[in-house]
């Protein structure tokens, strides 16, 4: 993560006592408005969050994100008057250790019902490459070379992996049923129905990445370790955790030599992540390129208009790279 971008915790904390009160224009609807409609007004981190709230909340909620779409959330600069305006939401649902900017503002907001996902399900430490297997986790140093970790040194990637996504689902579902109790039957129904379609999806990629040539992808980003381990694969990322970091020249090398020993056809890159590297290592091993999201926000070159037609389109993409039968 480019750590010089985010903003210092002192500045948040000044942010806070000038008691600003309003989204920036790009977050939608008024908190006023939101009042006047009797929805619960949450505040979402990033685009996972924003599903969730999304999905579960239904009718019952007005959300706004701190992360505009196109925007990559590791960087995120939050401007004054959204810092403000935590302090006014109902509900905040939110990653720990994936926007160090957005931890320190929420932790400045003291509102009653915070929600950090990571406290829903267990993080696993992942690495740059072979992300894979019970007794395989944190292999290779490079994964750990990187800015954006929780403070545990783990995955924050949790919602690329549709089982632990679901479990989840279930904790803020839970939480929303807390928070505004007369609306708790209809969060419960919109939960259920949210982990069945993760579950369907779950179903889905098992079966599709059951029997494959091979096994190992190569993509920009690590995110995908979570979703490596819960299928069987090996991922290979060409930066470690970290989108804005380098690969060494040792690591370009290494990746070369995966790729011919692993059958390895498509070296993949995302949407809101330069591409750079990415072709030029597919360019310098004769490897077709293709688009892998790790789906931390939806624009319009994302293949789908939201989390599961994208997650489907990330499906298709490995399908096709690792030779599904």
């Amino acid at each position: 993560m480019n750590v010089r971008r985010l903003i210092p915790s002192t500045a948040v904390a000044g942010a806070v006592a000038l008691g600003l009160v309003t989204l920036s224009a790009c977050s939608g609807t008024s908190d006023a408005a939101d009042k006047g409609e009797g929805k619960l007004s949450v505040v979402a981190s990033f685009y996972p969050m924003q599903y969730l709230a999304e999905q579960i909340g239904g009718e019952h909620v007005s959300v706004e994100t701190l992360t505009a779409p196109g925007v990559e959330p590791h960087d995120l600069e939050l401007k004054p008057r959204q810092i403000g305006a935590l302090g006014d939401a109902d509900y905040i649902i939110y990653l720990k250790g994936v926007q160090p900017a957005v931890d320190d503002a929420i932790k400045q907001a003291g509102v009653k019902n915070t929600v950090d996902v990571s406290t829903l399900t267990t993080l696993e430490k992942h690495g740059a490459g072979h992300d894979h297997g019970a007794d395989d986790h944190g292999h290779g140093e490079e994964g750990h070379e990187h800015g954006h970790e929780s403070e545990a040194g783990a995955d924050p990637h949790i919602w690329l992996d549709p089982v632990k996504y679901a479990e989840v689902a279930k904790g803020v579902g839970a939480s929303l049923e807390k928070a505004d109790p007369d609306h708790a039957a209809d969060y419960k129904k919109n939960t259920d129905a949210l982990v069945k379609k993760l579950g369907d999806l779950d179903t889905a990629f098992e079966t599709g990445l059951k029997n494959t040539t091979t096994k190992t992808f190569i993509t920009t980003h690590s995110a995908f370790g979570y979703l490596a381990e819960r299928y069987g694969l090996d991922q290979e990322g060409i930066t470690g955790i970290d989108p804005e970091s380098e690969p060494s020249p040792a690591r370009v090398k290494d990746l070369q030599s995966i790729a011919k020993n692993e059958k390895v056809s498509t070296v993949f890159f995302e949407t809101l992540a330069s591409d750079r590297t990415a072709k030029t290592l597919a360019q310098d091993t004769g490897l077709k390129t293709d688009v892998l999201d790790p789906l931390e926000g939806i624009t319009d070159a994302s293949k789908g208009d939201d989390y599961i037609e994208v997650m489907q389109s990330n499906l298709a993409a490995l399908k096709k790279a690792l030779g599904a039968k």
